[in-house]
């Protein structure tokens, strides 16, 4: 009986230890691009843009259960057939993520983070544009979430259909 309980101690203290953690270590820009081709002509011209957004979402792992998760944002703005500006940010964070499944771990990166570092782009997108001489442009709320279902969904189809054995 006494061996048992010991064991059982031993076996908490190993879960105790495999505490699930979830930290930020580090919000940064890692890549900013502004230019704005036609200016300053574009600025004589009626302001009814145009607006393209282009958002992708990678993860690197950098060992010891952290990773370098990047944001990327592209916008293009046209005027017509006029190009007003073109702002491409890449928007960074270090993650630490331990003890979680597989398949916890790719949608904490996938949306989790994305939706920590999407305030941080878009904040610096707006300072950027305004400071090029543009009316503020604010994104609007992304859904992460969806985002990530139908990238899973695309990848699911791709690899086509798995043969499995009873």
């Amino acid at each position: 009986m006494a061996e048992q309980d010991k064991n059982l101690e031993q076996k908490n203290e190993t879960q105790g230890s495999e505490e699930v953690q979830f930290l930020i270590h580090k919000v940064y820009v890692k890549d900013i691009s502004f230019e704005t081709p036609n200016s300053p002509e574009i600025f004589k011209m009626p302001w009814q843009p145009e607006v393209d957004m282009n958002l992708s979402n990678k993860a690197t792992p950098m060992g010891d259960d952290h990773f370098d998760v990047v944001l990327s944002i592209t916008l293009t703005v046209k005027l017509g057939d006029q190009i007003a500006y073109l702002i491409e940010v890449d928007q960074a964070g270090i993650f630490l993520l331990k003890n979680l499944p597989e398949d916890v771990i790719s949608r904490t990166l996938g949306v989790t983070c994305a939706n920590i570092l999407f305030p941080f782009v878009r904040e610096t997108m707006a300072d950027v544009i305004t400071r090029g001489g543009f009316p503020q442009l604010l994104l609007a709320p992304v859904n992460f979430d969806a985002l990530y279902e139908q990238q899973s969904q695309a990848a699911t189809i791709q690899a086509g259909p798995s043969s499995t054995t009873h």
